[in-house]
């Protein structure tokens, strides 16, 4: 009876390893969870990625799918057509994440604008990518510049209670890094409206005749909607190498939102090149 047990004892050990090496051999997926989307036919969604938008993959011909004109992590989708069975939409972002979606129709209540990642003031960011450029080693280079000590003097606007400064720029990889600062010494919130980065003419004899040429962001680490009266606050816009060409300058432009209290800095290509280049990460 005793050796009954033991060998009855013994198949079941054996039988129980079995199982679990046919339960764990061969189990290498991961499953992505998907989040449910309502979209309609006479209304756009939109959604704000927090990378690039590197590929889009829809399920049916029913859901009509585009990149926003000139942004890189916005995505407008809308239905083809009313009442379409569900389907489902698959986004991959440049930072390697995949992002899976099951999407109905709803024309009553669709969602409409949704954000995957927000700044720090809750609004969501847009990105202007430069061609091959690695968003999520930018983001990590633009925080490596926010903190580093270096800085420049003597690129700086005040008036109206306002001191507007360019107090650092820096490099890596074809990717300058322009620290700017701002600090509101009035006791009236200071509301961002546009921060814009120009070359501009130096010798114009007509505003008309005056060619600009804007370079726009990559990424703006750490930009706020408003500045707080008697704050201050510290961005770093990302931008793509660039150079400037003899009897032109650098225009960097703060604008107020329904104010009239702008400031502007011009910059010679001299101060410019009074650039670090920041450590490889």
């Amino acid at each position: 009876m005793k050796k009954i047990n033991v060998l009855l004892v013994a198949f079941l050990w054996i039988f129980s390893n079995l199982a679990a090496a046919q339960q764990t051999e061969g189990n290498y997926f991961e499953e992505v969870a998907s989040d449910s989307l309502f979209i309609g036919y006479s209304k756009t969604t939109t959604i704000v990625f927090p990378y690039t938008i590197k590929t889009v993959d829809r399920g049916s011909q029913d859901v009509l799918v585009q990149k926003a004109k000139g942004l890189e992590n916005v995505l407008h989708i809308k239905a083809a057509q009313q009442g379409f069975i569900p389907t489902n939409l698959t986004v991959i972002t440049a930072d390697a994440k995949l992002y899976s979606f099951v999407i109905s129709y709803d024309e009553e209540s669709p969602q409409l604008n949704l954000s995957l990642h927000t700044t720090k003031a809750g609004s969501p960011e847009m990105y202007f990518s430069a061609e091959g450029a690695n968003e999520e080693e930018v983001h990590k280079y633009s925080n490596l510049a926010f903190y580093h000590h270096n800085k420049i003097s003597g690129a700086m606007s005040k008036k109206f209670e306002i001191k507007f400064q360019l107090n650092g720029i820096f490099i890596r990889d074809d990717i300058l890094y322009y620290r700017i600062r701002v600090v509101n010494s009035s006791k009236i919130n200071y509301d961002l409206d546009q921060l814009r980065f120009f070359i501009r003419d130096s010798n114009k004899i007509k505003r008309t005749a005056s060619q600009e040429i804007e370079i726009v962001p990559i990424i703006s680490y750490n930009k706020p909607t408003s500045i707080k009266g008697e704050r201050e606050n510290t961005t770093v816009f990302a931008l793509p190498k660039f150079t400037i060409p003899s009897r032109k300058h650098l225009v960097i432009q703060l604008m107020e939102n329904n104010g009239s209290r702008h400031l502007e800095l011009r910059l010679k290509k001299e101060k410019l090149l009074r650039l670090t280049v920041l450590p490889k990460l």
